[in-house]
């Protein structure tokens, strides 16, 4: 789900302060405390894969804003930094912490895992439930359509509207959902493998619009289409993103992860990370309806 090429640190700027246009974070968990987290810390260093070392995989590569410059152990970028949190919370330092890379559609398959929590833009669904494990959310992101100027769908503030525009969307992901069932286009939606092929699509105009989550639309809209604009996006009430890590099915480590998660949530730590990381530059984003 976001996954392309680095943007220049100027652009970080740009895309920092959409959050309350996207709803930072999920609500409907309930809260665990810093200190409940803490006092497993010990325990839970003897379950991770390596003894005492949490490894963790993301995107290969990771794109901003999710990961800065493809180096998550910097720390710089929204789920590198909410990765490097929860470590905390379970009771691991930096330094014990290793990154390693997945490819995104074989870390939610069936089967034994080489990593301990994998996050890379999972969107939560019972689907995905039945072959991983998930934390609760750590970031809710409703989905947004975006077009460049000039297209047939700009301008247009209505998902009735947007019926007539010929959508692109990747292949497998909530955003084809949120197509096909929210907008139901007229014209089936040409789907793509990847979202960089996606978005060649539109930057080639083979396609007229496509649907990517709120934080992903302003960075392609500031760093990556010509001429891109955010159309709007879809109410909360529709195809929001809940974006969960994710783990071997039946991991004795989701349990604490989700409750490290739960702690971050509560003391606003995520509320933070993501206010600095997956923000816009203050321009309303229209709801379409």
């Amino acid at each position: 789900m976001s996954r392309l090429v680095n943007r220049l640190a100027s652009i970080a700027a740009i895309t920092v302060a959409a959050v309350g246009l996207a709803a930072c974070s999920s609500g409907a968990a309930t809260p665990a405390s810093s200190e409940a987290a803490a006092s497993a810390s010990v325990d839970v260093k003897s379950l991770t894969k390596t003894p005492g070392t949490l490894t963790i995989a993301t995107g290969n590569p990771a794109y901003s804003p999710w990961v800065e410059n493809d180096d998550p152990e910097s720390g710089e970028g929204f789920e590198a930094a909410v990765a490097y949190a929860v470590a905390e919370q379970l009771g691991f330092s930096k330094d014990e912490v290793e990154w390693t890379r997945t490819d995104f559609d074989a870390a939610i398959t069936p089967g034994a895992k080489d990593w301990d929590l994998n996050i890379q833009q999972f969107s939560i669904t019972d689907e995905r439930k039945n072959a991983v494990d998930f934390s609760t959310p750590y970031y809710t992101a409703t989905q947004a359509v975006v077009t460049y100027k000039g297209s047939p769908a700009e301008g247009l503030t209505t998902l009735d509207a947007l019926k007539a525009v010929k959508f692109g969307v990747t292949a497998g992901t909530t955003s084809l959902t949120t197509v096909t069932d929210e907008i139901a286009p007229t014209t089936e939606a040409s789907q793509f493998n990847t979202e960089a092929d996606t978005v060649q699509a539109l930057n080639s105009k083979q396609v007229d619009a496509i649907v990517v989550n709120l934080p992903e639309a302003l960075y392609l809209v500031a760093a990556e289409l010509d001429s891109g604009i955010i159309v709007g996006q879809l109410s909360d009430a529709g195809q929001a993103d809940e974006l969960g890590i994710v783990l071997q099915k039946g991991s004795a480590l989701t349990t604490p992860v989700s409750a490290a998660v739960d702690a971050l949530r509560a003391d606003g730590t995520l509320d933070s990370l993501a206010a600095k990381w997956l923000s816009a530059d203050g321009t309303e984003i229209p709801v379409l309806k």
